[in-house]
């Protein structure tokens, strides 16, 4: 199962919208899932971090009480 699915999130609820990079490169800009996974792919630096994995489910681990959901 990709880490979307277990997330229950399009691409761009993973997207750090604040990052310049993501400014500069989106800027008047309507990106397709597809595209943001590429730019994810391309630009490491743009995903929400930590993303926390446990079997099926996963979480974004920020704030931290998010965790807690998943133990």
């Amino acid at each position: 199962i990709s880490i979307l699915k277990k997330l229950n999130m399009k691409p761009i609820d993973l997207i750090r919208k604040k990052e310049t990079i993501w400014k500069e490169l989106t800027k008047n800009k309507q990106l397709n899932n597809t595209q943001i996974i590429e730019y994810m792919i391309a630009y490491p630096k743009l995903i929400e971090r930590p993303i926390i994995v446990k079997k099926n489910k996963a979480i974004i681990g920020r704030p931290v009480e998010n965790i807690f959901k998943l133990i």
